[in-house]
């Protein structure tokens, strides 16, 4: 019998241990290169590793809720003798340990791994891990960790050489770093002021619920749990202003209206949303400062030649924000059946990585369900974030009478290190005059 391929995951981007799924395949079955064999979800998408070649499925390494990395083996696959080149590792990924290949010890807990890595010595023959010298430019000195973990280290100003890492070897996670800055667990309650140490963020006092009535833990959803440090880290690290102005879009509606109604016939629909993504296009190109990013060394911008705007779209599971790229290049019609067919995705949960990555503006609408206004988070690293609530009709003054029309409050957050009051005054006043003339649109 040949000798069997053994399969492993391959590169996924800034993501590890990403949870296993789904399983396509069994022992015994047959497959063809690019076949699905597995199914991870990670951070708010789900993606299949194909076969790289066709062959029979020998053993499976892996079952559902494993947790994966690069590198970790799937299944073994003879080939008939053909040979199938693994994914090469990079500086930031360790090669996957013996305990890789056992899925009982894949699933154990972070904790129990952490100590299991760190009770065993590397081998001295083994690959070289990434670290950081002494006089390096991070000034990490001894730190061992990935670039990607460094990059983000220098982005939230903290000292690596500070923290102790829980991944293999005693490798530094991103993990360990966002953990780092939240600080530490309060300590126990008399212990002192309840000032995380050197933090300087004081945690939420633990309570018992239970003392004052029935209660129900349920575990939060797999977004709130990704989501909830990304926002988290952008309140922190990002001053957030928000300024709030109003359009006038009863001229606008009354289109909308008139191509929604055809559009009904052939099975999507026309949303104020497309008009307010031509619109932000129009607004990000008069002021291109809104359009940027901070370098990691905060010392200068990275303006985009691209208009490519996150979606926050609303699902059973929680707010994934699709991106909708060249938006300038796209028209009403295009961006409304692309917006269908993406939110349908979303809300299925068939989002792929690709389609959440490369936002330079984001636009998150409220407009469905009500209210009068509200701050949005700036979803770092971009630097501003739209957010819309319902129009009401509303009489205005136009000199000589109140008249009625139909208003749409805006509520416009901004990174206050790169955008200033004022700019942002202008930047919103140009979007809603633009949404004021629906003709301004098509120039």
């Amino acid at each position: 019998m040949a000798a069997a391929t053994e399969v492993s995951v391959p590169d996924l981007g800034d993501f590890a241990e990403v949870p296993v799924i789904e399983i396509h395949v069994a022992a015994g079955d047959v497959v063809s290169a690019e076949d699905p064999l597995v199914t991870l979800e990670s951070d708010k998408a789900s993606m299949d590793i194909p076969s790289p070649a066709a062959g029979t499925v020998r053993e499976l390494r892996v079952k559902v809720g494993d947790l994966v990395s690069r590198g970790s083996a799937i299944l073994l696959l003879d080939t008939g003798g053909a040979d199938v080149e693994p994914p090469p590792l990079t500086d930031q990924q360790e090669p996957p340990s013996q305990d890789a290949a056992d899925p009982v010890a894949a699933a154990r807990e972070p904790a129990a791994r952490s100590a299991s890595a760190a009770a065993v010595p590397a081998p001295a023959d083994g690959p070289p891990v990434t670290a950081v010298e002494a006089g390096s430019p991070d000034g990490f000195e001894g730190a061992h960790a990935g670039p990607g973990v460094r990059r983000l280290a220098r982005e939230l100003g903290l000292d690596l050489s500070a923290l102790s890492g829980t991944g293999p070897k005693g490798r530094i996670t991103k993990e360990d770093v966002i953990a780092g800055v939240r600080g530490p667990a309060a300590p126990p309650a008399g212990a002192g002021a309840g000032v995380a140490a050197g933090g300087g963020i004081p945690e939420v006092p633990a309570q018992d619920f239970s003392k004052f009535g029935p209660v129900e833990v349920r575990p939060l959803t797999r977004i709130q749990r990704l989501s909830g440090p990304a926002l988290h880290r952008s309140w922190l690290n990002v001053p957030h202003v928000t300024h709030d102005d109003e359009a006038d879009i009863t001229g606008l509606d009354a289109y909308r209206t008139e191509l929604d109604a055809a559009a009904k016939t052939e099975g999507y629909r026309v949303t104020l949303l497309a008009f307010l993504m031509k619109a932000s296009v129009s607004a990000l190109r008069e002021f291109p400062k809104f359009n940027s990013s901070l370098t990691p060394e905060k010392d200068a911008l990275i303006y985009k030649s691209y208009y490519h705007l996150g979606i926050a779209v609303d699902t059973p599971e929680g707010l994934v924000v699709p991106v909708i790229r060249d938006v300038d290049r796209k028209g009403i019609t295009e961006l409304s059946r692309e917006l269908g067919a993406v939110s349908a995705r979303a809300r299925e949960g068939k989002l792929d990585l690709a389609d959440l990555q490369g936002a330079c503006f984001t636009i998150s609408s409220l407009g469905g369900i009500g209210g009068t206004g509200f701050t949005p988070i700036v979803n770092a690293p971009e630097v501003a974030i739209l957010g819309v609530v319902r129009s009401k009709m509303t009489p205005v003054w136009d000199g000589s009478a109140f008249v009625p029309r139909l208003m749409l409050p805006v509520s416009l957050s901004y990174d206050h290190r790169v955008i200033d009051g004022a700019l942002a005054a202008r930047f919103a006043r140009y979007l809603c005059h633009l949404l004021g003339d629906v003709r301004r649109l098509v120039l």
